[in-house]
């Protein structure tokens, strides 16, 4: 099931912050994207009823296995056109905002192909 762009974009952020600081707190995810507070809480509830997370009751929230699946797929995404972009001599910021936007739009053939592709290339 593919799910909406905002929300990749969230479960890669708990991703991320969780290989960084565990636990994850909702306060986190807003100090990372500078989002505000009733958006974040309104994500969260969104995944939390969609199965991608799961808060406890002190506030810490971890991907579910259906979450986390969705944010590695992306973060290898993000990860693969940010590194590509700059062997390519993109400046790492550029390459790091432009990648965040190319992972969500890419198909799974086609990213696929293109890893193969870029794997020979790095």
């Amino acid at each position: 099931m593919k799910i909406q762009e905002s929300a990749e974009n969230y479960l890669e952020t708990i991703l991320v912050l969780s290989q960084r600081h565990p636990p994850v707190r909702s306060i986190d995810i807003v100090n990372e994207l500078e989002y505000t507070k009733p958006s974040v809480s309104v994500a969260m509830k969104n995944l939390r009823e969609s199965g991608h997370i799961e808060m406890d009751h002190d506030g810490y929230i971890t991907l579910t296995e259906k979450g986390r699946a969705v944010a590695e797929a992306v973060y290898e995404r993000h990860t693969l056109f940010t590194s590509w972009l700059m062997a390519l001599g993109v400046d790492k910021n550029v390459a790091a905002e432009d990648a965040c936007r190319i992972e969500h739009v890419l198909s799974v053939e086609s990213f696929e192909a293109l890893k193969k592709h870029i794997g020979d290339f790095l």
